[in-house]
């Protein structure tokens, strides 16, 4: 039987598979995306198997499990890459202006971007930082669990295409300088400066299945956890209280939030509009 790509809910049968699916991904692989939302990772799987032309979530199962390419390509299909430069501009004004002064008092800053994907809003903030007067004391660790989206991240290359755009969220995000002054272009891309690059840390990290790896003082994490099922988000949660110092600050995205959740009462919240928090100092 062949599926309907366009069915809003998987069926029974399809769930099973699902779960046979999810469950052979973490066994073969250790990749864990059992606690993803249903609705968003099934999208991806149908779309997956119509793409490789095959009539079960089970063909795709086995292919999977015997295709490293399938594997690779389905991989993809899961990490999240919604992003580009200064998304939300209102964030990145707020962290500037009421975020940055009190980063001044520390004699070095370290800041964890989880779920960086192709490094557009790492670059932001390293830029961001640049014009503060702050990056020669910052390291910006940025993680994702997808090694083609962190190659594409080092590589500071972003489409020119895409540059206008970018130059008007920077000025909407308080942008003190000329933003094309940042990189230089060919015909397709554009290049940003390789100083920006000198205080980054790539590395992969899987925000299910791996630990803490540091202290920081600010871990910014926007737009991913919409994608966790409650548990899951949980989960994280303490895996980012556990990585953060006494007083350090957490960005969330827009959807995102930690009031209600068990983590919630032991942060500050200080910008409510911007979803930015500062963990409380253990009296």
């Amino acid at each position: 039987m062949v599926t309907n790509i366009n069915q809003l809910e998987p069926t029974e049968l399809q769930e099973i598979e699902i779960k046979l699916l999810l469950e052979g991904l973490y066994q073969m692989y250790g990749y864990d995306f059992r606690g993803y939302v249903r609705g968003s990772i099934c999208r991806r799987i149908l779309n997956r198997m119509k793409a490789e032309r095959l009539p079960t979530i089970t063909a795709l199962l086995e292919k999977v499990l015997h295709e490293p390419g399938v594997l690779e390509r389905l991989l993809n299909d899961f990490s999240i890459r919604m992003t580009e430069m200064y998304r939300d501009p209102s964030f990145f004004a707020a962290f500037r202006n009421e975020v940055v002064p009190l980063l001044r008092e520390l004699p070095e800053i370290r800041i964890w971007h989880a779920g960086c994907a192709t490094g557009e809003e790492v670059y932001s903030m390293a830029i961001l930082l640049q014009e503060e007067g702050l990056w020669e004391k910052t390291r910006i660790y940025a993680t994702d669990m997808n090694d083609k989206a962190l190659m594409a991240a080092q590589k500071g290359a972003f489409p020119l295409k895409k540059m206008q755009q970018y130059t008007k969220n920077y000025l909407k995000a308080g942008g003190k300088m000329a933003f094309s002054e940042y990189y230089t272009t060919d015909n397709q891309f554009a290049y940003f400066s390789p100083s920006l690059n000198e205080n980054l840390i790539f590395a992969q990290h899987n925000l299910v299945s791996d630990s803490s790896f540091n202290e920081f003082h600010v871990i910014l994490c926007r737009n991913v956890m919409i994608y966790f099922d409650n548990t899951l988000q949980q989960q994280v949660h303490g895996l980012f209280y556990d990585s953060l110092a006494e007083g350090g600050f957490i960005g969330l995205g827009s959807k995102e939030s930690l009031l209600g959740t068990p983590k919630g009462m032991k942060y500050v919240e200080f910008n409510s509009c911007e979803k930015i928090y500062r963990k409380k100092v253990d009296a």
